[in-house]
């Protein structure tokens, strides 16, 4: 699962034809439906805004809007670039400023697919990976070693505290938690056990496709 880095705008020109591409992270079809109409709003005086979203954890809800260009010319190819790069929690417009030249039914698939993958480019791509955060709970005698072998493994930190035993907040990949739960029993010599906690995603740069 991908989502792009960051809120972006990008503008390239074709044929005398400008089209402005903005992208945004959403959540929900509200926030999506939100930045389109500011998205009107700022640019309105362009000849169209077409938009595309993609949304949920594995992208199942999507939707997309010619606004007036030939069907199928503006919305769905925008819409297949978010696909092609697997991402989610995406909206996408493209705001055309028309130069006067028709640019035809595939010189507009290729206008308005160039103008998202550019600005995908521009803002860039992270993975989201899904994770829990594990609370590992030992005496005292043994905290002190067992959060020196966690720093030197490969699981991330996230807290400790120290009341009537050590509490220590481990980031673990939510595919890797039986894996964890040995690592801990081995490190602390049975001495220590495992707490399952909130699921979340952590984001980590993701290859360009």
């Amino acid at each position: 699962m991908h989502a792009i880095k960051q809120s972006g705008v990008h503008e390239l020109e074709i044929r005398r034809s400008r089209f402005v591409c903005a992208l945004a992270r959403v959540t929900t079809e509200p926030q999506a439906q939100e930045f389109i109409a500011g998205r009107r709003r700022s640019l309105h005086d362009a000849s169209h805004h077409c938009t595309a979203y993609v949304l949920g954890e594995h992208g199942d809800i999507t939707r997309s809007n010619d606004d007036g260009e030939p069907g199928g010319t503006a919305g769905r190819p925008m819409l297949e670039v978010l696909g092609r790069r697997e991402l989610t929690g995406t909206v996408a417009v493209v705001s055309r400023y028309f130069g006067g030249i028709k640019l035809g039914a595939g010189g507009l698939v290729r206008a308005y697919g160039q103008a998202v993958a550019e600005t995908v480019d521009l803002v860039g791509v992270v993975e989201r990976r899904p994770v829990v955060t594990v609370t590992v709970i030992s005496d005292h005698a043994h905290a002190g070693r067992l959060t020196r072998d966690l720093h030197a493994s490969p699981y991330t930190l996230a807290g400790a505290r120290y009341g009537g035993s050590a509490e220590i907040d481990v980031v673990v990949p939510a595919g890797e938690l039986e894996a964890f739960d040995a690592w801990v029993a081995a490190a602390g010599g049975g001495r220590a056990r495992t707490r399952r906690g909130q699921a979340g995603h952590v984001e980590v740069p993701a290859d360009r496709r």
